[in-house]
């Protein structure tokens, strides 16, 4: 499962540089599934938030592959990282994620 930041997030940018797979950005960031991947597709998207950090679903590995836990669960001072019910992903998916993500065999 992805993991999202709710409307409790403080806007503080500690979870930003603990993301292994950049998905998490700025609010009214452009992203990009090749910024901080393998993945060659650099066209901008649209933000997902303007009024806070958030993170894309598509990038969100929950750390597998990297870490034991969320890295950015870990750090978020207030809490507002909370498991995505509308994008569930088994283990075995996140990882196949990561590798997708990682051009990892």
């Amino acid at each position: 499962m992805a993991l999202f930041i709710n409307e409790d997030c403080i806007n503080c940018g500690a979870c930003l540089a603990e993301c292994p797979n950049t998905a998490i950005y700025e609010p009214g960031e452009e992203w990009n599934m090749a910024d901080g991947t393998c993945v060659e597709d650099d066209s901008a998207q649209d933000p997902i938030s303007d009024e806070f950090y958030y993170i894309v679903p598509n990038k969100c590995t929950e750390c597998v592959g990297f870490f034991d836990e969320p890295q950015c669960v870990a750090v978020c001072p207030v809490d507002a990282i909370d498991k995505d019910p509308n994008h569930e992903e088994s283990a075995d998916d996140l990882m196949a994620k990561y590798k997708k993500l990682h051009c990892v065999d």
